[in-house]
């Protein structure tokens, strides 16, 4: 079974997806984006959208139901992480961070923590606005993952 780039794509920026577009039409793998909300993408065979309804989870229970083990996944949703790590398929988020079963559990705690603190009051900031270093560690991790999935479906074909 080839390979499928799977992306949450409502908060997914622009630069990540055109790295993986390029990536995609390059070595012939499917994109699927899914979303809230109408998104623009390049008019190709490899690439689709699906918009599903507006609501909580809703793009990512899609994305965990349609997920294989050979797949790559792109968020920066943790319990839409830890679903797919679950289905044994890979994920990633935006800035090239790999979620493992080894930290998911100690992101969603973090996430759950601070999420404490700014219900109590408290502000904790967000995260640092996305950088040309996120893009290069994004792109590095993409390759590098792209890679192996590869060399893995040849072993297996």
């Amino acid at each position: 079974m080839k390979t499928k780039i799977w992306i949450d794509a409502d908060a997914c920026p622009r630069v990540i997806k055109e790295v993986v577009f390029k990536a995609a039409m390059r070595l012939e793998l499917e994109v699927c984006l899914v979303a809230n909300n109408h998104i623009s993408i390049p008019h190709h065979r490899l690439f689709s959208f699906i918009k599903v309804d507006q609501g909580a989870d809703v793009a990512d229970n899609f994305i965990v139901d349609n997920v294989s083990e050979c797949d790559l996944v792109i968020t920066a949703d943790l319990p839409l992480a830890g679903h797919i790590v679950e289905k044994n398929a890979i994920a990633i988020n935006v800035r090239g961070e790999i979620y493992t079963e080894e930290n998911i559990s100690e992101r969603v705690s973090m996430r759950d923590f601070m999420q404490g603190l700014r219900d109590s009051g408290m502000d904790t900031g967000g995260p640092p606005p996305f950088s040309k270093k996120d893009q290069i560690n994004f792109t590095n991790a993409f390759n590098r993952i792209i890679t192996s999935l590869q060399k893995k479906h040849q072993q297996t074909s």
